[in-house]
């Protein structure tokens, strides 16, 4: 929690105006029982009716301005406290959506899911009980204590049985739940988890008839959150009947101990009577303070889980600044790029050398986890490279600012990603400021114009979370749109095409070479149809490039372009292109 308090420093200001109506309100409400006290010894025992009538106007004016200060107090803290679990919750967001990928895999989605909402929410209940209530008791508790004490000294024993007893109670309490609060999160981790994954994954859940198994995975886990949640609420609820049962029995020994003193000296009963309600403020605050303690593990598990995302240190580093001058034309080369996942044994990618020009296509493909996917996510850093260099423009991508490089890069990614709004909201999404003349210039060359004129609103229509309501070849034609409006020096295209039918993929295509004249295309595809035309060809193996060049030289030389190529095509086909490779003609 303390690490977290540096959140509260933009709201200083007003921390001090709550000290001040907190101390106001204290010293206000802390008045009326010495005030009391004198209406009973000054007012009511000598028959004094204009000194009970100027006393209670007192207590009438002190018991407004406690209740101004407290409201006040409560106004502030609200507001403190709300403003800073906002600050949190944008700082962990912020950190999350730059991590890269690596820093992904620390964490699971609905881990930081959690994180982000219901640890934040504990963390800010707490806090406003803390500036409400934490500030106020041992205010109370203290003043409470030294002016029971001073008005009766016979009975400030009882304050302290009280007291031992109260925090005796808390402590016991704490010393149960405390080590539940841990278990509590990564069950409820767990929960949302399965959650998750069956809502995204509900197709597949439904097409193999799995949904007792996964029903029981949920069940067996909500049982088991339920049972601690059972178990911690009955816990808590123990210190309900606790307190009652001292704070009831501290006020009958108030009155047992009164009474016999009262019986010795009859001018002592307003201040047993004063003392009773200071000795019923000190319970109170031991009570609040008991509160905050038995609450405080629990956010400071949830503290620690999100100081667990803030703490994270990226495993990549960028400059603030680029150090260097790009050049104007557009290039991509890697210079013997070796890539191995943390505490991985073995290379993904190893001794990876080419270059790609501008206007032209650089395609790689290969069997599954060859590496293609891997090594161009090397390109806008997703990974960071093992060892090599990889230049974009000619400059070192490490000597990028973030902004630079990413700014010069177009990525459509294997699985289209849409995101709630509008298309045009889509289409614009890495390019804002495009006029809608380039983002309907764009569309069509995506091949998407079509569908999206059909569209009820046209550009204006709605796109659900995830594009749940168009179909995978219209998301898939919208995220190409989308990199084709950023204009981008490279475009990268991570099997993209492949939700396209043959049809749609040659013409798109041959559209995109309207945009990409002078930008760099790479293209990792599965379908040799897709990058038979490429200027260069990168076969992937286990991680090593097998075979560099264009289709026919590769028919010829690479045995296993040869065998993906016979996979894909017919017989006849295939002895078709070995006659054109043969013969030398260039496709």
């Amino acid at each position: 929690m303390l690490k977290l308090f540096r959140f509260l420093r933009p709201y200083w200001w007003q921390v001090i105006i709550l000290l001040l109506a907190t101390g106001l309100q204290v010293y206000t409400t802390l008045r009326l029982p010495a005030l009391m006290a004198e209406i009973i010894n000054k007012g009511i025992v000598p028959g004094d009716t204009g000194y009970i009538w100027m006393t209670g106007i007192r207590m009438i004016g002190l018991t407004l301005v406690s209740a101004a200060g407290s409201l006040i107090s409560s106004y502030f803290a609200a507001r403190v406290g709300t403003a800073y679990a906002r600050d949190i919750r944008r700082a962990v967001f912020t950190k999350v959506i730059n991590f890269n990928l690596l820093d992904l895999k620390e964490f699971s989605t609905a881990s930081l899911l959690t994180r982000t909402t219901n640890d934040v929410n504990q963390v800010q209940m707490v806090t406003i009980m803390l500036l409400s209530i934490m500030l106020r008791s041992p205010l109370f508790l203290v003043i409470s204590v030294i002016m029971a004490m001073q008005t009766a000294p016979d009975m400030s024993w009882i304050i302290w049985i009280g007291a031992a007893a109260i925090i005796g109670s808390a402590i016991l309490i704490m010393s149960l739940v405390m080590p539940k609060f841990k278990v509590f999160q990564d069950l409820i981790d767990k929960v949302t988890l399965i959650t998750r994954e069956n809502l995204t994954g509900l197709k597949v859940v439904r097409a193999f008839d799995n949904e007792k198994l996964e029903k029981k995975k949920f069940i067996k886990n909500n049982d088991k959150l339920t049972k601690l949640l059972i178990y911690i609420d009955k816990v808590l609820e123990l210190q309900n009947p606790l307190i009652n049962i001292i704070f009831n029995g501290t006020t009958l020994l108030c009155s047992w101990v009164g009474i016999s003193l009262l019986s010795k000296d009859f001018a002592y009963l307003g201040n047993m009577t004063a003392f009773a309600q200071y000795v019923t403020f000190v319970m109170m605050s031991f009570l609040m303070m008991s509160m905050i303690f038995v609450t405080l593990p629990r956010a400071n598990v949830s503290a620690h889980r999100i100081n667990d995302v803030l703490s994270t240190k990226n495993k990549i580093d960028w400059l603030d600044k680029t150090d260097g001058v790009p050049e104007k034309t557009s290039s991509v080369e890697f210079r013997n790029v070796d890539f191995c996942y943390p505490e991985a044994s073995e290379k993904v990618l190893d001794g990876i050398s080419f270059v790609a020009h501008a206007g032209e296509t650089t395609a790689f493909i290969g069997s599954t986890g060859s590496g293609k996917s891997t090594l161009i996510n090397l390109v806008p850093r997703f990974y960071e490279a093992t060892s090599g260099e990889i230049l974009v423009n000619g400059l070192p991508v490490k000597k990028y600012a973030k902004d630079d490089l990413i700014s010069r890069i177009g990525f459509v990614p294997q699985r289209g990603v849409l995101f709630a709004g509008s298309v045009k909201s889509n289409i614009k999404f890495g390019a804002p400021n495009a006029s809608d003349e380039q983002m309907r210039k764009a569309a069509r060359i995506a091949q998407a114009e079509n569908f999206i004129e059909k569209l009820p609103e046209k550009y204006n229509s709605h796109i659900s979370q995830g594009g749940a309501n168009v179909s995978g070849g219209q998301k898939q034609r919208l995220s190409i749109a989308r990199a084709i409006c950023k204009n981008p020096d490279i475009f990268i295209f991570d099997d993209a095409f492949s939700a396209l039918d043959m049809k749609t993929d040659a013409r798109l295509r041959e559209a995109l070479k309207e945009v990409t004249e002078s930008a760099v295309v790479l293209i990792v595809a599965q379908r040799v149809s897709t990058i038979k035309d490429a200027d260069q060809i990168v076969v992937l193996n286990n991680g090593h490039i097998v075979g560099k060049g264009k289709h026919l030289d590769l028919l010829k030389s690479c045995k296993i372009y040869q065998e993906i190529v016979k996979s894909q095509l017919s017989d006849k086909e295939y002895a078709a292109e070995l006659r054109k490779a043969k013969g030398g003609k260039h496709a």
